[in-house]
């Protein structure tokens, strides 16, 4: 079919159905089945919970039920469904309420010291509907969860607990935290019967007045100067023991080196006189030696057979001599072996 026959028959069927009566009947059911389903059905949110209220009937009052997320029936008129959020809430204490973004906010805190001074301070209180059913027989629907209950009691809590501390002493974050839990403590307890949990106290920021700041930080300024003043005597008694004990350390050192020194040269020393020692012993051993040597000698030539020994040394010492014939017998023969002979022949 070709493509303009087709739109044209679209057309012409679009307003047939315009014009006929049951279109309009088809839009006021439509129109009728919305607005029954808003009126007959309340949808709570996955951050909400809800607590039913009966009007007219038996059972009329708060129910005990508490609703979760999700779609629920209600009869106009007869039917209430209050919601309270389930996720955590922030009621702000600030002076600068232009900048602050949670839903409740109020002034900053005006809290007087223990020595009669005034300090704003801004805090944060976290809190959440522990117990709904709780809150709305207690306090009651919409939002007088935070109006009677929050709102009332958490300024005189931070006074109660914070206004123990001297102006000096809101400098000191240690205190500072001890306080904020005794105010989350003391604000529990006085809101776990209505069903609201306390979950944080937080001091984000606080300010004496100009006069009062201004002699809060010379008197700050004159206390670090003394601090100061006081690490650096402790500093330079530290520098001068630290200094006396390198000097003590090296004087031990120059001791311990003369005394190796000293041990060195009496090491050598002993050194040299066993060496000197052990040759002398050796030399006179060997001295000992060639005395009892000769000695033996001199006791071999006394014995028998010496001049038959003494002969033979003489032929050894007449080596090379021409040989001649001489006689050995009469009053001119010559006997080598015959020593006193020889010995007169020389004389």
């Amino acid at each position: 079919m070709h493509p303009d026959k087709l739109r044209q028959q679209i057309e012409n069927w679009l307003k047939q159905v315009l014009n006929s009566s049951y279109f309009v009947f088809f839009l006021g059911g439509l129109f009728l089945f919305l607005f029954s389903f808003n009126a007959f059905f309340i949808y709570v949110q996955p951050n909400e919970v809800a607590i039913k209220q009966v009007r007219v009937g038996l059972n009329r009052g708060i129910q005990s039920t508490v609703y979760d997320t999700g779609w629920y029936f209600m009869v106009p008129g007869i039917h209430i469904f209050h919601v309270f959020p389930k996720d955590l809430q922030v009621f702000d204490l600030t002076s600068m309420r232009n900048q602050a973004s949670s839903r409740f906010i109020d002034n900053s805190a005006h809290i007087q010291t223990s020595d009669g001074f005034f300090v704003d301070v801004d805090v944060s209180v976290i809190f959440r509907i522990d117990d709904p059913l709780q809150v709305i027989k207690t306090i009651g629907p919409g939002e007088l969860y935070f109006i009677n209950g929050i709102l009332p009691k958490t300024e005189p809590a931070l006074k109660e607990t914070l206004g123990t501390l001297t102006t000096e002493e809101f400098y000191n974050p240690y205190l500072r935290v001890e306080k904020m839990n005794q105010a989350r403590i003391k604000l529990a307890s006085e809101l776990e019967e209505k069903g609201i949990a306390i979950e944080h106290v937080l001091i984000r920021y606080f300010k004496y007045s100009s006069e009062i700041q201004r002699n809060i930080e010379e008197k700050k300024l004159k206390d670090q100067l003394i601090y100061k003043n006081q690490a650096e005597a402790k500093a330079a008694i530290q520098n001068a023991q630290l200094q006396k004990m390198i000097e003590e350390g090296e004087a031990i050192v120059r001791v311990e080196l003369e005394k190796g020194k000293a041990y060195q040269v009496t090491r050598k020393a002993e050194q040299e006189l066993y060496v000197r020692t052990k040759h002398a012993q050796a030399d006179l051993l060997v001295k000992r030696a060639e005395a009892f040597k000769t000695k033996l000698k001199n006791i071999a030539l006394k014995g028998m057979g010496a001049e038959n020994l003494v002969g033979l040394e003489m032929a050894k010492v007449l080596e090379g001599v021409e040989v001649i014939i001489l006689p050995s017998d009469g009053d001119y023969g010559v006997n080598p072996l015959n020593l006193e002979k020889t010995r007169a022949m020389f004389e």
